[in-house]
């Protein structure tokens, strides 16, 4: 009988991974982008051996790659002051995000929950820099994506 291989994917951040699989990925893009016209070159400017890098080609993507449907659902936890989710919304919607859902529960403790629920087809930047920016806001206490694509 065969086995079957484990299909199962995890959102791991990336300080937690092990350089070689960061390697893979930046050379991956090096390839993409056109900065290294063959693997041995990419994996040679990197420091990565070209086994690693055919180890994990298959099995590593940069987030933004499994994003198929460009729908995320992000989870907020705010402080309780007036415009904040005006300000948020602004983040969002200058990143080129359009606002899909909006749920938010009655502030308790001067707290809010808010979830988001965002079409990332047009975003003109990277989600991670739009969620480093989002945590940047003096009003965010949390921010965690609950899902992404469908």
């Amino acid at each position: 009988m065969k086995r079957q291989r484990d299909e199962s994917f995890f959102l791991v951040r990336s300080d937690v991974l092990p350089e070689s699989m960061k390697k893979t990925i930046q050379v991956k893009e090096m390839l993409e982008q056109g900065k290294a016209s063959s693997v041995y070159e990419a994996v040679n400017k990197v420091e990565l051996s070209r086994s690693a890098f055919y180890k994990y080609k298959d099995t590593v993507f940069p987030f933004q790659a499994m994003v198929k449907e460009k729908i995320i659902t992000l989870f907020f936890h705010l402080e309780d002051r007036s415009g904040t989710l005006s300000k948020l919304l602004k983040l969002i919607a200058g990143a080129g995000c359009n606002v899909l859902t909006i749920h938010q529960t009655i502030p308790i403790f001067g707290k809010a929950n808010v979830t988001l629920s965002l079409d990332v087809s047009m975003i003109n930047e990277d989600i991670e820099q739009m969620l480093h920016r989002l945590k940047q806001l003096d009003f965010v206490t949390r921010v965690d994506m609950l899902s992404s694509g469908a």
